[in-house]
């Protein structure tokens, strides 16, 4: 069994985000965030439910048109379909991220999922 630390391998992406899938389990993917300052803004609207803590620095996030200011430690749930853009973050912010997709259906148990350079993967 390995052992491995969420902090270790944190450097922000020069702009933009970084999305580590540290755990997929069925329906469940837990990921590692790493944000820079430098944000393209972009709404996402998700068929999955997720929670999110923010582990370091600071980040707005607009929620379903209202403004949520995180600090560390600071976590919310954000059901499926609900809207959300992040609106800024500081350098090297770091996520734990926690995605709880539908089941999948008989025809199939692999649901796409974006790995880090954005391209969707099966998992």
């Amino acid at each position: 069994m390995q052992i491995d630390n969420l902090f270790t391998h944190t450097e922000p992406p020069h702009e933009g985000e970084r999305f580590d899938a540290l755990l997929r389990h069925k329906n469940l993917v837990v990921e590692r965030i790493v944000s820079s300052s430098v944000l393209a803004s972009r709404e996402y609207v998700q068929a999955q439910d997720e929670w999110v803590v923010l582990l370091r620095g600071e980040a707005v996030l607009n929620v379903a048109g209202e403004s949520r200011t995180l600090t560390p430690g600071d976590y919310l749930f954000l059901p499926a379909g609900v809207p959300h853009t992040v609106e800024r973050t500081s350098h090297g912010a770091v996520w734990l991220a926690v995605h709880l997709h539908p089941a999948p259906s008989a025809a199939s148990d692999m649901t796409p999922y974006p790995d880090a350079s954005g391209a969707h993967r099966c998992g």
